[in-house]
């Protein structure tokens, strides 16, 4: 049978839970890795090898969205799958999405129900760039429903689609880049969130969680923040960003922590840059 679907993931020092995901893909889905440069390439390589998928390596970290895309470039099915590293498919997962896409023709992009590293249901309900009136309630919809935004972590789309907007924005390193793709997308058709398709995501275990890695994520946290803000127009794109900076950076907890310290400092970092570079 013609795979319908192909497999992307971005790889930074993520073998350890690789496999997992891979372990959780039919035998007939094309992967592609996009490596951002890792510590682990040999293991990596040597993985691509013995598990026969395909790997492209950038030589040093391009973000998030400039993996994704290349990774798009070169696949040639129907339809795409943005899978995290740390995330895996249970049975079925496919076919459940692929007859939504049926079922749904003005569908252009969807989630799967996700469920958390705790094993409850994660939904992703709002976005800050979205109005807090468009935010729907917490937890899984009790069936197939349109949405407003999708999660980056399991996200499906209609190839077509997904390169006639030109799919990730490049300027964004790291974090929103969802976000701003679920606005851009739904020009499109629908979003949805379909029910019975589900994908288990540990969160947070895509990278090593020194302090230097969670300092370079929230680096990036407050620049997409404003980046994105200005973008789609959100009130006080650099204010509201801003006062967050500083009310974490006074927590008590940066005190005992040394990794959120740095995260600290660096999202406020990020937020003065970005806010800066268009100033």
């Amino acid at each position: 049978m013609v795979p319908k679907f192909t497999v992307i993931t971005v790889t930074y020092n993520s073998t350890d839970v690789l496999v997992r995901m891979l372990d959780s893909l039919p035998l007939n889905v094309p992967v592609i890795a996009v490596d951002n440069g890792s510590a682990d390439i040999e293991r990596l390589r040597a993985m691509s090898q013995s598990r026969s998928f395909r790997l492209l390596e950038n030589e040093y970290n391009l973000g998030f969205g400039v993996a994704c895309n290349r990774g798009a470039h070169h696949a040639n099915t129907e339809f795409l799958l943005f899978l995290n590293p740390d995330a895996k498919l249970t049975e079925g997962c496919l076919d459940e999405v692929f007859l939504a896409f049926s079922r749904y023709p003005n569908c252009v992009a969807l989630n799967p129900a996700i469920i958390d590293s705790n094993g409850k249901e994660y939904f992703r309900r709002g976005s800050v760039l979205l109005k807090k009136s468009l935010w729907l309630p917490r937890g899984w919809p009790a069936e197939d429903r349109t949405v407003n935004i999708l999660s980056g972590s399991a996200l499906f789309t209609r190839k077509t689609v997904f390169d006639g907007i030109g799919g990730f924005d490049e300027h964004i390193f790291l974090y929103h880049e969802d976000d701003d793709l679920s606005l851009r997308i739904s020009a499109y058709g629908d979003l949805m969130f379909i029910k019975n398709a589900k994908v288990e995501h540990t969160g947070g275990r895509s990278s090593s969680r020194s302090p230097a890695i969670a300092a370079l994520k929230a680096l990036h946290m407050g620049r997409s923040r404003v980046y994105a803000g200005r973008k789609h127009k959100v009130r006080f794109p650099v204010v509201k960003p801003l006062v967050g900076a500083f009310l974490q950076l006074c927590s008590p907890i940066n005190i005992l922590s040394h990794r959120k310290r740095a995260k600290s400092v660096a999202f406020l970092n990020g937020v003065i840059v970005e806010a800066l570079r268009r100033s």
